[in-house]
């Protein structure tokens, strides 16, 4: 994939079908360490070992519109062809937690791309979902957490325009400060 935001997409995607009710998006980065994390944590249906050794197979899929899976294999490969890491690990009825770690100086990273698009198209598509996306940098962080803006709307959907267009305007604002802007 062009943009590591779009695998971020696949794997939340793969949460969601898994029947979660619950999504935490984290992005950590770290110029100084010349590291970048990004996991995907759910609480959906989870996984059995065996299972979790087929969906890093690229020729496994549970789906039957198509006979390949290459969302999870890819965003493994991009991770590791920094020099990085990628880790699965789930439980089966508690969900699952996938972690790729990158080396951002190598030449064969990939951009991050729109993650806050990424996340505002996850929430739009999936508003009866709740989201918690962090995104850390050396300059600090911020969080999302749809529990809290549905707490505040009082039963008014997430993907209503209005909130949306709030939820976009958060998560540009923020990002602008955790990465030294104004």
């Amino acid at each position: 994939m062009r943009e590591l935001s779009l695998n971020v997409m696949d794997v939340a995607q793969n949460s969601v079908r898994a029947d979660a009710d619950l999504v935490r998006i984290t992005v950590t980065e770290s110029a100084k360490d010349d590291n970048l994390t990004i996991r995907i944590a759910d609480n959906g249906c989870g996984m059995t070992q065996e299972q979790v050794q087929q969906v890093i197979d690229p020729f496994f899929t549970t789906r039957t519109t198509r006979k390949v899976g290459l969302g999870v294999p890819l965003f493994k490969l991009s991770a590791e062809q920094t020099g990085g890491s990628f880790d699965i690990q789930s439980e089966k009825n508690v969900g699952t937690t996938t972690t790729a770690t990158y080396v951002p100086s190598h030449m064969d990273m990939t951009p991050l791309g729109d993650i806050n698009s990424t996340v505002k198209i996850l929430i739009q598509c999936n508003p009866d979902i709740d989201f918690v996306f962090t995104h850390s940098t050396d300059n600090g962080s911020f969080t999302l957490d749809t529990r809290e803006l549905r707490e505040v709307l009082e039963g008014v959907s997430l993907d209503t325009p209005d909130v949306l267009e709030w939820i976009a305007d958060y998560l540009e604002e923020n990002t602008r400060n955790i990465y030294g802007g104004a």
